[in-house]
């Protein structure tokens, strides 16, 4: 079989690339070894925001009084819980499928090896090995949860992201390595629905990529809610030989040993890069890592790839992005490369997080002389009302030109505000311009336009 365009992987990357591809009149194929979506779809993005809206939802429901409601006997049910979120994730998988046939992309079942010549080998489930040909083959298979040394997963008490997703009961405890989103999403989860959760993070802070401030926001909002942080720790070993796992724990106080029922490693991730046949091309890798240039070229003419395979940030929407720029690269239409300082970042415990930019830190290393402006939910209307008001908005401008460097956020729904400063950054809007822009009110939005005129001196309700 000739093709124009093969994709190996249908996630984010993946599918978006085929569906693009074949919208540009190529003939297109997309091998898959599992389900359609990939991990985002099946067993990432998707299914624990499905997970994380059912323990918001109970939470609601445990503080009902606190919006003058009576609610008696409210009770969580794991396994529905679960089932609920598999259920929405077989639905999007679905409307992947839909997508394949509407835009008429071969789906071809197998792992997908790369041969020299611009060619594919695919070996399916059933044994029947084919070879497939093309003009161009693209990359996108995507990542799998990291192990760490002496932190081996078995898949039932020592587990990763995908285990914790579809575990048959809720623990009574957990130890979380690692609390970037995914670690402390899970920390969220179970502790929500009862599970008493320990978060183990060897750097000073939790979620150690976001502003300073932030970091220590959510710490105080976890710890509040009673989830117990380590930091500066690191989990030196697992038992699981009896009951109960026995995690051993170095700190800077010493050695201490927590029991629990489940281990969760959330200690960040590996490219799908082995056994793709990319030695045997002779595709340069560096760190586990594909090279590519800005158009997600490899070394070798031909081969292409995007996503968590290459050095880029691994997040879903970084894929798909690449996967189009890759595809219009190829059909030879006018493609920018991306502009990797302006890609947000979002995080869904609660309070939520987002961010995009840089941070105050990052902006005063980079010799930056910067415009500060902070703006608390507390102050809000459209917060106090909803009853959720931790956290604030926070914005950084360079002094000297109006530059908008960096915004950082934390709380209910600022996953969904970040936004308007991606837009705002692309389009070079100075800060001046959003105070100017009219925001409703009451609305959470609000609160980037008052932490805009924060940095400039011309805040209203602080």
């Amino acid at each position: 079989m000739k093709y124009d365009i093969i994709v190996i992987g249908s996630g984010p990357g993946g599918y978006v690339a085929a569906i693009r591809a074949s919208q540009l009149g190529m003939k297109t194929a997309i091998v898959e070894k599992a389900e359609l979506g990939g991990i985002c779809l099946n067993w990432g993005c998707i299914p624990t925001k499905a997970l994380l809206k059912s323990a918001q939802v109970y939470d609601y429901l445990l503080h009902a009084q606190d919006y003058g409601m009576k609610v008696n006997g409210v009770e969580a049910d794991f396994p529905a819980v679960i089932s609920r979120s598999r259920n929405v994730a077989d639905a999007m998988s679905k409307g992947v499928q839909f997508l394949m046939k509407k835009n008429k992309i071969d789906v071809i079942n197998g792992h997908g090896k790369i041969l020299a010549g611009k060619k594919v080998e695919v070996n399916p489930p059933d044994g029947k090995k084919q070879i497939l040909e093309a003009n161009h083959i693209l990359i996108a298979t995507g990542a799998r949860s990291r192990e760490l040394p002496g932190l081996k997963q078995d898949g039932k008490r020592v587990i990763g992201y995908r285990e914790a997703m579809t575990l048959p009961v809720q623990p009574k405890s957990m130890v979380v390595v690692g609390s970037g989103a995914i670690g402390v999403e899970f920390a969220y989860f179970y502790h929500t629905l009862g599970t008493k959760v320990t978060i183990v993070e060897f750097m000073p802070n939790i979620v150690p990529l976001e502003d300073e401030e932030v970091s220590k926001q959510l710490a105080r909002s976890f710890k509040k809610s009673g989830i117990e942080i380590m930091l500066e720790s690191t989990v030196e070993s697992v038992d699981t030989s009896g009951k109960t796992c026995k995690v051993k724990v170095k700190s800077k106080k010493g050695e201490e040993t927590i029991e629990c029922d489940i281990v969760l490693s959330a200690a960040g991730i590996t490219s799908n890069i082995e056994n793709l046949g990319l030695e045997d091309v002779g595709i340069i890798t560096d760190k586990g890592k594909i090279v590519v240039n800005e158009w997600y070229q490899t070394n070798i003419p031909g081969y292409h790839a995007f996503g968590d395979v290459i050095n880029t940030p691994a997040l879903a929407h970084v894929a798909s992005h690449e996967a189009i720029t890759c595809v219009e690269k190829i059909a030879g239409m006018h493609a920018e490369p991306i502009d990797y300082k302006n890609i947000p970042g979002c995080t869904y415990c609660q309070p939520e997080i987002s961010s995009v930019g840089l941070t105050e830190k990052a902006a005063r290393d980079a010799g930056y002389e910067i415009k500060v402006g902070k703006f608390p939910f507390s102050a809000s209307g459209k917060a106090k009302a909803g009853g959720n008001f931790e956290g604030f908005v926070k914005v950084i401008f360079d002094a000297k030109y109006g530059e908008w460097l960096g915004a950082h956020m934390i709380g209910a729904n600022v996953t969904e505000l970040i936004a308007e400063v991606v837009v705002a950054k692309k389009l070079e809007t100075t800060g001046h311009e959003i105070i100017k822009s009219v925001h409703p009110h009451p609305t959470m939005s609000e609160a980037v336009m008052e932490a805009v005129a924060d940095a400039y001196g011309e805040v209203i309700h602080t």
